[in-house]
């Protein structure tokens, strides 16, 4: 489902990642799907897109999909596996839970190119600091 402005306006405040175009396009119960034109910004000097830009889409997905219906939750740990380079002009990332326990969580984040190509893939640990 689409975000609410509520979401919307809340994850904002992820300056790093907003600041850089992620954009939350969809969410549901420990999921999110965030998306992040790519732009010449992005790349490296050899012409591709930076890890780091992979990264931190995944990495908002994940804040998005463990948050958004109460705050709380941070990365305990992420590994990352670059597979292939982006084509086209746009990435998107799914975070979905796959497991959802009373203080930690575990995410699996796919990062996505325009083709629909799996150019990144994430999993994550997350620990909930509040309850």
């Amino acid at each position: 489902m689409k975000p609410s402005e509520q979401t919307v306006r809340t994850f904002m405040k992820d300056r790093f990642a907003t600041e850089n175009g992620a954009v939350i396009e969809e969410v549901d119960d420990h999921y999110a799907k965030c998306s992040l034109k790519i732009e010449d910004r992005h790349r490296n000097a050899m012409g591709a897109v930076m890890g780091g830009v992979y990264f931190t889409l995944a990495d908002f997905a994940l804040a998005v999909a463990s948050n958004w219906q109460e705050m709380g939750s941070v990365s305990l740990n992420s590994e990352i596996a670059y597979l292939t380079a982006a084509k086209g002009d746009k990435l998107t990332a799914e975070a979905v839970c796959i497991k959802n326990g009373r203080t930690t969580g575990y995410y699996k984040i796919d990062v996505r190119d325009e083709m629909g190509n799996l150019a990144a893939a994430v999993t994550a640990t997350t620990f909930r600091v509040s309850k």
